[in-house]
């Protein structure tokens, strides 16, 4: 079983572990070229679930009301994550 220090630590280290791949394509690959405000969008979309899953962890008791939210939180993030590459539904972030 995993301590919640533990639980925390790999809550953080996900995002962590995402931007360093992000970083090591957009230093060896052609096709992979982020700017610096990319990253920083990244980020703040990667850390920004990461903290509010934290919270919903550390604030809902109920194990399936943690589970929905914690759903609800990264479907959010993927559609935002689409938008903002691909243009998904049209908004004026859209990266197309």
């Amino acid at each position: 079983m995993m301590t919640q220090k533990q639980k925390t630590t790999v809550i953080y280290a996900v995002p962590a572990i995402l931007m360093g791949i992000a970083v090591l394509g957009n230093l060896f690959s052609k096709e992979f070229s982020w700017s610096s405000s990319d990253f920083l969008i990244a980020g703040i979309l990667l850390f920004g679930t990461a903290m509010i899953v934290d919270l919903i962890r550390r604030i809902v008791k109920n194990k399936t009301y943690k589970i929905l939210l914690c759903i609800v939180v990264l479907l959010v993030l993927i559609l935002t994550w689409m938008e903002f590459a691909v243009g998904l539904f049209g908004t004026p972030f859209a990266g197309s």
